[in-house]
C-alpha cells in the first residue's frame, strides 16, 4: 500500500482530495479518540475540523446509536476486521440528527492499530425508505379498507329487514374498528331513536340531560369524533365525564341520511383514548352510507308491502291480507283445538250517505267507523275493510259470549254521531258471526267461513238491521 508521502507524490491535490472527498473520512485509535476528520465530516457533525482532534466518535452520536456502535459496530470490527453499512446517527452541535451509514476497518500503520471509517450521509436514503414504508402502510391500509367494504356490502344484500341489516352494521363497524362495543339506533314514526342492534353502554348510564355521541351527530348531521374525554367535555359539557362514568375513553358517531334527513345513527365506543384519522373517519362515513342506501331500500320495500296488503282509504288489512290471516287462523284453530269468532258486519244507511251527501263524505264515514273498530276490538285482532262498506273482524281464541261483547261494542260505536253526516242519515251495523271450534271440520276453506259470516249478516239486515247473528261452524 502507498505511503501517505507517495499518495502526496502523485496526487498533489491530495488534501483537497482528502477533505473534500464525497463522504466524511475519519481515523480513530483503537479506543475511538479521533486522530483526524476530513472536512465533509466536520460538516456534518456541525463542528470545525480542528475540534474534532481528540475527541471519541462516540460522543458524536446519538443516546440511541451510542448502544447500537457499542453492542452491534464494535463486535463485528473486532471479529471481522471490518464492518459495513452500519446505521447511525450523528447529533449536531445545533441538536439536529444526521442519520448516516459507516463502512470502518481496523488496520495497523507503522506497528499502530487505528480504525478509518467512511461515513456517508444517508438523509436521502431514509427519505426515501420512508416514503416507501409510508405508501406500502398506505396501500396496506387501503386494501384493509376495500377489504371491510366488500365484506359488508354483502352483509348489507343480504339483510331483508331493519333488524337484520342494523346486525350487520353494528357487527361490520365493529370488527372493522377493534372498538370495545358498537350500536345502530334507528329514528322510528315519532322522531325517537330506538336501539336496533348491539350494546350502546353510554346510553344506558347517561345522565338524562346529558348529550351523546349519537344525539350530536344527529343534531349536527355529520360525523362526531370524540378521541378522549377531555375533547367530549369541551365539545359538549359533561360528555367527557359521562363517558368515563361509562368506562369508556372515545367515541365516534355518524348519521344515517336519506336524502339528507337522518333516519339513524352508528355509534362506536372505545374503551381506550382513540386518534380518528382521515381515513378512519372516511371509512366510517362510507359504511355509513352503504348502509343508508340499504336501509331506505328495506323501508320502500316495507311501505310497497304495506300497500299491498293494506286499504288505502282506511288503513286496514285488505281482501288479501284478510285470506292470509284466516287461513292462518284456521290452521290455528285445527292444530291448537281453540275457538275463533269470524265478525263481518255491513253499514247499515251507508249508500242513503253515499247518494246524498257525495262520495267524499262516504270516504270520511269509512275512515272514521274503521278508527272506531281500532278502539273497540283487542289489540291481537285483525280488522279488514272487505269491499265497499264491508268490514271482517278475525277474533282469535275467543267463544261465543266473547265474540257478542265485540259485536255489541262495534253496533254502539257504529250509531254515534259521525262528523259531516246529518241526522236524517243515520248509521248502525249488521253483523254476522260465525264461530269456529275444536269440532269445525278440517276441510272448511276460508272462503267457506266468509260466505257463512256474510250469510248471517244478511240475516241481521233481514231481521231489521242493527243486529247480530251467530253461526256455529
Amino acid at each position: 500500500m502507498p505511503s501517505l508521502p507517495d499518495l502526496a507524490a502523485e496526487h498533489p491535490d491530495y488534501e483537497d482530495l482528502f477533505h473534500n472527498a464525497p463522504c466524511g473520512y475519519v481515523v480513530t485509535s483503537p479506543e475511538w479518540v479521533i486522530s483526524a476528520a476530513n472536512s465533509t465530516f466536520a460538516t456534518m457533525v456541525g463542528a470545525p475540523a480542528s475540534e474534532l482532534a481528540g475527541r471519541t466518535f462516540p460522543d458524536l452520536l446519538t443516546t440511541g446509536s451510542q448502544l447500537f456502535h457499542e453492542t452491534r459496530h464494535v463486535p463485528v470490527l473486532r471479529l471481522q476486521g471490518r464492518a459495513d453499512e452500519v446505521a447511525l446517527s450523528l447529533e449536531r452541535a445545533d441538536g439536529t440528527l444526521v442519520p448516516t451509514l459507516v463502512n470502518s476497518v481496523l488496520t495497523t500503520v507503522d506497528g499502530t492499530d487505528e480504525i478509518r471509517m467512511a461515513v456517508f450521509d444517508s438523509t436521502g436514503r431514509r427519505d426515501y425508505e420512508r416514503d416507501l414504508l409510508t405508501a406500502r402502510r398506505a396501500a396496506e391500509s387501503s386494501e384493509t379498507r376495500v377489504r371491510v367494504l366488500q365484506q359488508a356490502s354483502s352483509a348489507f344484500a343480504l339483510a331483508d329487514t331493519e333488524e337484520a341489516l342494523a346486525d350487520a352494521i353494528a357487527t361490520a363497524v365493529r370488527d372493522a374498528f377493534t372498538a370495545t362495543h358498537a350500536s345502530v339506533l334507528l329514528l322510528d314514526a315519532q322522531g325517537e331513536l330506538r336501539l336496533a342492534a348491539g350494546v350502546n353502554q353510554l346510553r344506558q348510564t347517561r345522565e338524562p340531560g346529558v348529550s351523546s355521541p349519537s344525539l350530536e351527530a344527529l343534531r349536527l348531521k355529520r360525523t362526531v369524533t370524540l378521541p378522549n374525554p377531555d375533547h367530549a367535555n369541551s365539545f359538549v359539557p359533561g360528555l367527557g365525564d359521562a363517558l368515563r362514568a361509562a368506562r369508556l375513553e372515545a367515541a365516534i358517531a355518524t348519521p344515517l341520511l336519506d336524502k339528507g334527513e337522518p333516519t339513524g345513527v352508528v355509534v362506536c365506543h372505545f374503551g381506550r383514548q382513540r386518534n380518528f384519522d382521515e381515513g378512519s373517519v372516511e371509512l366510517f362515513e362510507t359504511l355509513a352510507r352503504q348502509s343508508s342506501h340499504v336501509l331506505a331500500r328495506i323501508r320502500l320495500q316495507d311501505q310497497l308491502t304495506e300497500l299491498a296488503l293494506h286499504d288505502q282509504l282506511t288503513g286496514l288489512a285488505n281482501r288479501k291480507l284478510l285470506e292470509e290471516r284466516l287461513n292462518q287462523t284456521l290452521a290455528a284453530v285445527i292444530r291448537k283445538q281453540r275457538a275463533v269468532a269470524i265478525l263481518f258486519l255491513d253499514l247499515d244507511g251507508f249508500k242513503v250517505v253515499n247518494d246524498q251527501c257525495g262520495h267524499a263524505v262516504g270516504d270520511s264515514v269509512l275512515q272514521q267507523v274503521s278508527e272506531r273498530l281500532r278502539h273497540v276490538v283487542r289489540a291481537g285482532d285483525t280488522i279488514g275493510r272487505y269491499g265497499g262498506d264491508e268490514f271482517v273482524i278475525i277474533c282469535d281464541d275467543t267463544d261465543g259470549d266473547a265474540a257478542m261483547v265485540i259485536a255489541d261494542r262495534i253496533r254502539s260505536v257504529a250509531r254515534e254521531p259521525l262528523t259531516g253526516v246529518p241526522d236524517s242519515c243515520p248509521i248502525s251495523a249488521s253483523i254476522g258471526i260465525a264461530l269456529l271450534g275444536p269440532s269445525t271440520n278440517p276441510a272448511i276453506s276460508s272462503d267457506n267461513v266468509l260466505q257463512l259470516a256474510d250469510a248471517a249478516m244478511y240475516t241481521s239486515k233481514s231481521e231489521g238491521k242493527d243486529r247480530v247473528t251467530v253461526v256455529s261452524v
